[in-house]
């Protein structure tokens, strides 16, 4: 009987663990959608617009300046999953497991979805795909870098959710 008691335990542990770790990796990667407005606000918007400009600013060439910006959240996503897998797996590698979460669906969302970068997924046309691309195509409506809006990805505001073509 012992034996079963502490193999019962164990497995609320380990089922604690999981569904720990899992919020974990869930919270970073919505948190992360705070970060991108942040950063696409005040950084790409900002000090580092001659970073982002070629992304409003359309320029010859496949790869943009812009590009580099995957950086910023590669680099501790990377620190995340290592530090976190040193130290036997504790959180630091769910974080970064979050991270990179978000980063693939940004990927998928801005690069392939929106500006069809490469050409898979190119005949989406669900409300959410409308909404997001209505939102987007208003933050690229400015070239430079002040009265932009809608500075998220994957979050829409509700005024893009509704179809311009249909009477109200």
């Amino acid at each position: 009987m012992c034996f079963l008691t502490k193999l019962l335990t164990l497995l609320v542990v380990i089922n604690s663990m999981m569904f720990i770790n899992m919020m974990i990796v869930i919270a970073t990667f919505f948190f992360m959608e705070f970060m991108a407005w942040f950063s696409h606000k005040f950084v790409m918007h900002g000090f580092l617009w001659y970073l982002h400009k070629d992304h409003h600013q359309v320029e010859p060439g496949f790869f943009e300046k812009n590009d580099a910006f995957f950086l910023i959240y590669a680099v501790p996503s990377a620190y995340c999953y290592m530090t976190g897998l040193m130290a036997g797996g504790d959180f630091r590698l769910y974080i970064g497991i979050g991270i990179s979460l978000y980063g693939l669906a940004y990927f998928m969302v801005h690069d392939v979805i929106i500006h069809q970068r490469f050409k898979i997924f190119t005949h989406w046309n669900n409300r959410y795909v409308r909404a997001i691309r209505r939102a987007h195509k208003m933050h690229h409506k400015h070239l430079k870098k002040e009265h932009s809006e809608n500075f998220g990805m994957l979050i829409v505001p509700l005024k893009y959710w509704k179809d311009p073509n249909t009477s109200k």
